[in-house]
């Protein structure tokens, strides 16, 4: 039997023995194979398949809309071998069990199913918490690799509320990934392919302050300061433009250290650590913390000078 292939990021495609494989050309059966498959470590009941994919309709009637997929799919998955029928037999190299209350995907090696999702989440899960500046060859091939199967965003076109969440999930463990890789290309000194994947991160997030200041520093390295300096001009734009912010103080410190030519030979002024997809929202309570400070800390700046205003005010008076 020769391995499934199915890729999810860009365009929804399966093949098998490098030929496209028939019997997915309804939407319902792509968005129930991918479902289960983006969602392939636990078992799904039949009736939370049912609500999902035609939560619009009656019970009964979308209960018996998930049979008439599960067979369409069924059918195009047996001529290969990667389905079982009803009685729940766990046969080497199936793919998909439907049996009475539950559906499951069996484990991929076993089903001889390649899926990119699957390669990429591994990839990203070998180098989460990790600086890119401090992975091996190997690592850094296999996050390369990983990178490289990021056709597109997940299941490109469709906007199904499952999809859009894990698809937002997905981009983010990307960018996180050429993250780690520019890092990894500042460390060793290949300032080309790290300005190629921080432009790639600025397609997706033109706002990401962090590699704009990657970039200024690389092209700086380079040899190009004036490249470096309008890569700050553009970080300012977009800031404003997206979140009407301006730069914050390390983008601004590392503008003028490269405007007036004080900037190391090696690493950002300011060592900063790789970010995963976590950790923004770990470092709320954080920020919170800090803002209710400052708020004190600026009333009681305001009630001291509405203090002096009066004092001045009445020594004017006489």
């Amino acid at each position: 039997m020769s391995t499934l292939s199915i890729h999810l990021f860009g365009k929804f495609s399966v093949h098998a023995g490098g030929q496209p494989l028939e019997g997915f050309d309804a939407c319902k059966t792509q968005e129930l194979l991918s479902y289960l498959l983006v969602h392939r470590a636990r078992p799904h009941t039949r009736e939370s398949l049912a609500g999902l994919l035609w939560g619009e309709t009656a019970t009964d009637k979308s209960k018996k809309y998930l049979r008439q997929t599960l067979w369409h799919l069924q059918s195009a998955l047996e001529g290969h071998g990667s389905c079982n029928g009803n009685d729940g037999a766990d046969e080497g190299g199936a793919l998909l069990s439907a049996e009475h209350e539950w559906v499951r995907l069996n484990a991929a090696p076993a089903a001889a199913v390649w899926l990119d999702v699957e390669v990429f989440e591994r990839a990203f899960a070998r180098v989460q918490g990790k600086a890119g500046k401090d992975l091996d060859e190997e690592t850094k091939r296999v996050v390369e690799s990983a990178a490289a199967l990021y056709k597109g965003d997940l299941l490109e076109g469709w906007y199904q509320d499952w999809c859009l969440y894990e698809r937002e999930r997905l981009q983010n463990m990307y960018l996180v990934m050429l993250d780690k890789l520019i890092s990894y290309c500042e460390a060793h000194g290949d300032y080309e392919t790290g300005l190629l994947y921080g432009s790639t991160i600025l397609r997706y997030d033109r706002a990401r302050e962090r590699t704009h200041r990657q970039l200024m520093h690389l092209l700086h390295m380079s040899g190009d300061r004036t490249a470096a300096l309008r890569q700050y001009e553009r970080c300012v734009a977009a800031l404003r433009q997206e979140l009407d912010v301006a730069p914050d103080r390390r983008t601004v410190a590392l503008y003028q250290q490269i405007r007036l030519d004080q900037l190391e030979e090696r690493g950002l002024p300011a060592a900063e650590p790789d970010t995963d997809a976590q950790t923004p929202a770990a470092s709320l309570p954080e920020v919170l913390g800090r803002l209710q400070q400052l708020q004190l800390v600026m009333s009681d700046v305001q009630r001291r000078i509405q203090q002096d205003i009066k004092a001045v005010q009445q020594a004017l008076k006489h």
